[in-house]
């Protein structure tokens, strides 16, 4: 029987735990429809009501402990052993760790990386309670570590789901590119791009309320607004930030779209596209295996400023995959709010964004975003990159 994807990443755990030299890592939680910690979606896809502990081993042990009814709903395989109780689990858990007696236990609490923080304090204080009495609950480490390297290294059926992701956002991308035209509202160009979702079955990466942004001429501020009344006018640049899921897996671009001839285009613009562009392509350069990733940002940061332009205020990539913000390593600065994200080494198999903009005098920002993938040796675009400004006729 061919194993599932989630069997494939519990693998991948406990191979990365013994790597690490950490004994076990609990994944505890109940209630998942309600507060789902976002590590449960890479070993298991369904939900757990009561109380759930899934316990992974350095030596490969793939464990889960369930309440009775929520044990029926889980396929064959997709753990090596599975333990159900009806009254309560502490009894079951203590068990199951008096057995291992693990040194060390990876819990999902995190100060740097949200991706690795999915235990409530209210389960921390149960923890506590239940194991009241024993060594473990001396014997709890950050599970940081462990949920960038299973989150961020890729199985190929993960970049495989990524590079389809991709290719329909460009898709629909090319598409609606063709339907644009001076006077349209950034409304209706947004919902153009959320119907073209829906024929495709497709989810959103992120909130719909701005998926895509679409932001058109110089007054508008990027970020995380929906689309305005605000209508394209020629002469002026129209930005989208789009993202699309497919299959579980997520991708994230941005495009800029000029109202006017190739032939036409200010210098101004054409100066800050090439800066973007630039920074870009030599972030890409340096993005290989081991680099650090605030040592990948400084080279885009420095890139854009020796050309004139402001720092921009946010990181230059994060990773992508289950989540279009897939946490892990950061290609950022060393600023307070990035923690030690961005001094993790970068690994093969890490899909990362590369994203910037720089701001004009006259005509706003300009702003592009790829996705791409880290290789043993370097990087690969998954996306096509955008090297020239997509020019529409007025």
């Amino acid at each position: 029987m061919r194993e599932s994807l989630e069997a494939l990443k519990g693998r991948q755990a406990c191979e990365i735990l013994d790597e690490l030299g950490i004994d076990c890592w609990l994944i505890w939680v109940r209630e998942t429809d309600q507060i789902v910690d976002p590590s449960l979606q890479f070993v298991y896809e369904g939900a757990f009501v009561w109380q759930t502990a899934l316990l992974f081993t350095r030596t490969g042990e793939r464990i889960l402990m369930a309440g009775t009814h929520d044990a029926i709903g889980v396929p064959e395989g997709a753990f090596g052993r599975i333990e159900t109780y009806n009254e309560g689990i502490s009894q079951t858990l203590r068990d199951a760790l008096s057995r291992i007696d693990p040194g060390s236990i990876a819990i999902n609490v995190s100060e740097s990386d949200v991706a690795s923080d999915g235990m409530t304090v209210g389960m921390r204080q149960l923890l506590t309670k239940y194991l009241e009495g024993t060594p473990y609950d001396d014997r709890f480490v950050s599970s940081e570590e462990l949920i960038a390297r299973v989150r961020g290294r890729k199985l190929e059926p993960e970049i495989d789901r990524i590079r389809e992701a991709v290719r329909l956002t460009e898709e629909i991308f090319e598409e609606q590119f063709a339907r644009l035209a001076v006077g349209q509202s950034e409304r209706l160009i947004q919902a153009r791009f959320r119907q073209a979702m829906v024929e495709r079955g497709l989810g959103d990466a992120w909130a719909p309320d701005h998926n895509p942004a679409v932001d058109a001429g110089p007054d508008k501020e990027f970020g995380h607004g929906g689309p305005s009344d605000r209508s394209t006018s020629a002469g002026h640049l129209l930005h989208f930030d789009f993202g699309v899921e497919a299959n579980g897996y997520c991708s994230d671009l941005q495009r800029m779209i000029y109202f006017g001839s190739s032939e036409n285009i200010p210098g101004e613009i054409q100066h800050a596209f090439d800066a973007v562009l630039g920074a870009i392509d030599a972030s890409a350069e340096a993005l290989k295996p081991g680099v650090r990733g605030a040592d990948v940002d400084a080279i885009a940061r420095s890139y854009v400023v020796d050309r004139g332009y402001g720092e921009y205020m946010h990181a230059l990539g994060h990773q992508v995959g289950r989540n279009a913000h897939d946490g892990g390593v950061i290609l950022g600065p060393r600023w307070e709010r990035y923690g030690t994200s961005v001094e993790g080494p970068v690994e093969a198999g890490n899909v990362f964004t590369l994203e910037l903009n720089v701001r004009t005098e006259n005509y706003g920002q300009v702003s592009l975003e790829e996705d791409v993938l880290v290789t043993e040796t370097g990087c690969e675009f998954l996306s096509k990159q955008q090297r020239e400004l997509i020019c529409i006729a007025p």
